[in-house]
């Protein structure tokens, strides 16, 4: 995007829009100015404007009319969501906060966190008790301090039963006490009607602390059939370790590796241009040539714009790999830019193949930036009173076809469900997903498909990241 005429075309479209209505702002936030805020930025930016009927250029026809809609809405919040397309099926993404640092922070990898991240199932019977399973557990955390292990099952947080209702309440806050449960299945493996979670003595305290978290999490060089075979495990697309992930790249070129596993199972998205980078660094054979679009709603439609494959970033060289085929790992929790690199390298088929084995995506093809108080909504600049900022959807990604990623999500090659009762090692070559992608490759495209996984996932498990599931520009 060319910064100059993305800030000269803000600047004007600003200047156009106050010009009909007052400048609300004034030396102390107000709820209306702060309102003003969120309506102009919407009014400007948002990729669904046009779609919106309160967001009409001819929507009020003088100052008081605007104000009085403003001063309708109590809360900057409660505007926002009112603008807001179709909340269930279309945008299910934008947000709003009052704490655009902490925003800031998440964006460079810092969050407050114990070091864990978890899945939620349905206990076998039951359709309101559930247990939790710890799915990741980071380094240097005080989860990693305890000895917290991935796949340990836990039924009660603080001596509270979990429940469907209760869960996200009960981890949300900075500190809390897990009871660890065993699952029984009384010996019929391939049968739950009969499985029970049984509490056990075992507990764990935790308080959650600033983490800076490397979404570099793992890399393997597995020798499988005489083959090397590189194996990654990455947990979000944040641009501040984009040196990190290409220095893994490196360790897969200095052994030579033949193939490579890419673990997205859990990585909710991030920055476009990360994205980019990746795919450059799994290929090397299409460089100059698209990789992503970028289009804007009808206001800023010149403002349309392309992401291509790159040779190098910020002078360091990509470590291409140059692949014919790559095997990626990916769920129902992998999102946005994870999906941007499914669907922009599917676009180069046959040139490049991909094996999605999974399930499927979260479905979001969409694209954000964080558009703060001020004149021209960039961040310096920002009104000093208030820190409000927004995280609307602004623009649609397609590959270089001009197919986006379905709002459904993106269907496995091979469908494969993680089961709470084999969750494995991540990295291990028998790690039920990983394994698969494994015998794929070595005996040419055959998978044998375990036996039907009938644990029921909650479809919405505990955001371990407040700004899970974004797709940034940056």
């Amino acid at each position: 995007m060319n910064n100059l005429k993305t800030f000269v075309l803000l600047l004007l479209t600003t200047t156009l829009f106050t010009s009909c209505f007052e400048d609300l702002d004034d030396n102390q936030a107000s709820n209306i100015s702060i309102n003003d805020f969120v309506y102009r930025g919407m009014n400007i930016h948002y990729l669904y404007r046009d779609s919106v009927p309160d967001l009409a250029v001819d929507r009020f026809s003088n100052d008081g009319e605007f104000r009085n809609y403003l001063e309708s809405y109590a809360a900057p919040e409660d505007l926002f969501e009112s603008l807001i397309y179709n909340r269930q099926t279309v945008d299910r993404f934008s947000w709003i906060t009052d704490d655009y640092i902490a925003l800031e922070q998440a964006f460079s990898g810092v969050t407050k966190r114990t070091g864990l991240e978890f899945d939620f199932y349905y206990q076998p019977g039951s359709s309101s008790n559930v247990f939790g399973i710890i799915r990741l557990v980071l380094e240097n955390t005080p989860a990693a301090t305890n000895n917290l292990q991935r796949g340990q099952i836990f039924n009660m947080v603080n001596g509270t039963p979990l429940t469907a209702s209760n869960y996200r309440d009960l981890l949300s806050d900075d500190s809390y006490t897990l009871h660890f449960a065993t699952y029984n299945d009384n010996g019929t493996p391939n049968d739950i009607s009969d499985d029970s979670i049984e509490s056990t003595t075992e507990t764990s305290t935790l308080t959650k602390v600033p983490y800076t978290e490397n979404p570099v999490y793992k890399t393997e060089i597995l020798q499988v059939n005489n083959q090397n075979i590189g194996y990654l495990m990455y947990n979000g697309f944040t641009a501040d370790f984009n040196t990190h992930l290409n220095n893994a790249f490196a360790e897969f070129q200095t052994s030579n590796i033949q193939n490579l596993v890419l673990d997205l199972r859990y990585n909710p998205g991030g920055s476009v241009n990360t994205a980019t980078l990746l795919g450059s660094m799994i290929t090397g054979q299409f460089n100059g040539e698209i990789f992503a679009k970028l289009k804007y709603n009808s206001f800023l439609e010149n403002n349309n714009s392309e992401y291509r494959f790159v040779s190098s970033f910020n002078g360091n060289n990509i470590n291409s790999l140059n692949l014919q085929k790559v095997y990626i790992l990916a769920t129902g929790t992998s999102a946005s830019a994870s999906e941007m690199v499914i669907n922009s390298l599917n676009a180069y088929a046959p040139q490049i193949e991909v094996v999605h084995i999974g399930q499927k995506t979260t479905g979001k093809s969409q694209a954000s930036i964080t558009i703060y108080d001020s004149p021209d909504f960039g961040r310096s600049g920002a009104y000093p009173y208030h820190t409000y900022a927004m995280q609307p959807l602004v623009a649609k990604t397609v590959n270089k076809l001009d197919v986006s990623v379905p709002s459904s999500g993106l269907t496995p090659t091979i469908s494969l469900k993680e089961n709470p009762a084999n969750y494995g090692v991540l990295g291990d070559v028998n790690e039920p997903l990983l394994a698969a992608a494994l015998q794929h490759i070595t005996e040419n495209g055959r998978v044998a498909f375990p036996e039907p996984n009938n644990f029921q996932r909650l479809k919405r498990d505990m955001n371990h990241n407040a700004f899970e599931k974004g797709m940034y520009l940056d």
